[in-house]
């Protein structure tokens, strides 16, 4: 599943993800899926890139 949510996104264009970014895009997805409780929406403040 976050195989084919990766590469949906890549081929519609609408991310463009280093390998970085993409590690951390799959464990989000992971922890989601894996869960037993539901998931909560998280407001990001910043960036730890320049």
């Amino acid at each position: 599943m976050v195989e084919l949510a990766l590469t949906g996104l890549q081929q519609r264009g609408l991310v463009d993800l280093d390998d970085e970014r993409k590690a951390a895009m799959v464990t989000n997805l992971l922890v989601v899926l894996c869960s037993d409780h539901d998931a909560q929406p998280v407001v990001n403040t910043g960036t730890l890139y320049n």
